[in-house]
C-alpha cells in the first residue's frame, strides 16, 4: 500500500477541512458549492458620502459601508436574490454594480448626464436608469453590464417603476409635470399623464395603481395600470419624497408618505378616488427615502438632514432603532 508523506497529507485534511466550510477562500470551495444567502440587509444610499450604508434587518447593527466609487450615490435597486445592488450617482453619471456578499463595487457604468433612479425588470435581466440632464432612460444588460438601448424620454425623468406584468414602465418627469407610460416591447411612449408640480418618486402598490408624488407640490397621485389615467390625489403638506405601503394591526395596507416639510410619516387609506389619512406617524428631521418589510408591519425611514434611519413600528407608531448613517441618506431598500 502506497502512503503519502505526512507533509501530503496533513496539507490534504486542511484542504478539505477548508472547502467544507463556508466561509473558506473561493479557490478552495467545491466547483458546484452555492453559498448560503445572505440575511436581510438594509441598504441606504448616501449622496453626499458617496456610499452605501449596510444594516442587519433583523438586530438593526450596522454591518459595514460601501463606497460607490463614484459621486452623489442617490438610488438603489436590488436583485430578487439579494446579491446585487445597483446604485445611480447623480454627480458622475454613472451606475455602481456592488456585490453584496463582498461589500464591494465591482462594475461602474456610464449611463448619461445626472442618472438619477433606477429600477430592475422583474425576471432581473435589465436594469433601467432615468437620466435627467438628457431625458432619456438607458437599458443596461445585468449579464455582462452593457447599455443595450436609450429610450427618449419626457423632461428631467426623476421616477421610474414597472407595472406588476412588466408590461408598462413608468417614468415620472419634473420638467413636463407628467408621467410617461413605456411600452416595454416596443420602447415607445404611448402615453403622457399630466400629475402636478415636480413628480418624482414612483412606486406600484400590490394592488397594481402606480403611486407617485409632487415634491415641488404638496399632494400623492395615483394611476390606473389599466387605463393609464390619473384616478385620485390627496394632499398631505409640502415636499412630500417617497411611498411605501404597511399595516397599522389589522388596517391596510396603508400608503405611507414621508413628508419632508413636517417631520412626519403619512398614511393613507381607502379607495384611491377618495383617499384619507388613516395615520400620522412623527418621525426625525428630513425624513425622505422609506421602505417596508413584506409582512408591512415595519418601515424603515432615512432622514436626510439628520443622517440615519429609523426603525418603525406600524402597529404603534413608535420607532424602535435609529442607526447613524452617511450624509444625506436618500434612499433605502431593503433584501427579502
Amino acid at each position: 500500500m502506497h502512503v503519502l508523506p505526512r507533509s501530503l497529507t496533513l496539507a490534504a485534511s486542511l484542504i478539505v477541512g477548508l472547502t467544507g466550510c463556508a466561509d473558506g477562500p473561493e479557490w478552495l470551495q467545491p466547483i458546484n458549492y452555492e453559498p448560503p444567502p445572505l440575511p436581510p440587509r438594509i441598504y441606504v444610499a448616501n449622496e453626499s458620502t458617496n456610499d452605501v450604508s449596510v444594516i442587519d434587518a433583523t438586530t438593526f447593527q450596522p454591518v459595514g459601508t460601501i463606497d460607490a466609487k463614484n459621486h452623489s450615490t442617490h438610488d438603489l435597486a436590488i436583485s430578487r436574490d439579494g446579491r446585487r445592488l445597483y446604485a445611480t450617482n447623480l454627480a458622475s453619471g454613472r451606475v455602481s454594480v456592488i456585490d453584496t456578499r463582498k461589500m464591494r463595487t465591482i462594475a461602474s457604468l456610464y449611463t448619461g448626464e445626472r442618472s438619477h433612479v433606477v429600477a430592475l425588470t422583474h425576471d432581473n435581466n435589465q436594469v433601467w436608469v432615468a437620466n435627467i440632464g438628457e431625458n432619456t432612460v438607458s437599458i443596461v444588460d445585468t449579464a455582462n453590464y452593457r447599455i443595450l438601448g436609450t429610450i427618449p424620454v419626457c423632461k428631467g425623468p426623476t421616477g421610474l417603476a414597472f407595472s406588476h406584468d412588466g408590461r408598462f414602465a413608468y417614468v415620472s418627469c419634473q420638467g413636463d409635470q407628467g408621467v410617461n407610460v413605456i411600452d416595454t416591447a416596443s420602447h415607445q411612449v404611448i402615453k403622457t399623464i399630466p400629475v402636478g408640480v415636480n413628480p418624482h418618486f414612483l412606486v406600484v402598490s400590490r394592488s397594481g395603481h402606480v403611486w407617485g408624488v409632487n415634491t415641488g407640490g404638496n399632494d400623492v397621485y395615483v394611476l390606473d395600470p389599466e387605463n393609464h389615467e390619473k384616478i385620485g390625489s390627496f394632499t398631505v403638506g409640502d415636499k412630500p419624497q417617497q411611498i411605501a405601503f404597511g399595516y397599522k394591526g389589522t388596517i391596510g395596507p396603508l400608503a405611507y408618505v414621508t413628508v419632508g416639510s413636517q417631520n412626519k410619516v403619512v398614511g393613507l387609506g381607502g379607495d384611491p378616488k377618495n383617499l384619507k389619512v388613516m395615520d400620522e406617524i412623527s418621525v426625525g428631521e428630513g425624513p425622505n427615502g422609506i421602505w417596508s418589510n413584506p409582512e408591512g408591519t415595519r418601515l424603515f425611514v432615512a432622514h436626510d438632514k439628520g443622517n440615519e434611519i429609523r426603525v418603525i413600528d406600524t402597529g404603534t407608531g413608535q420607532t424602535i432603532a435609529t442607526v447613524p448613517v452617511g450624509r444625506k441618506p436618500i434612499r433605502v431598500v431593503v433584501s427579502r
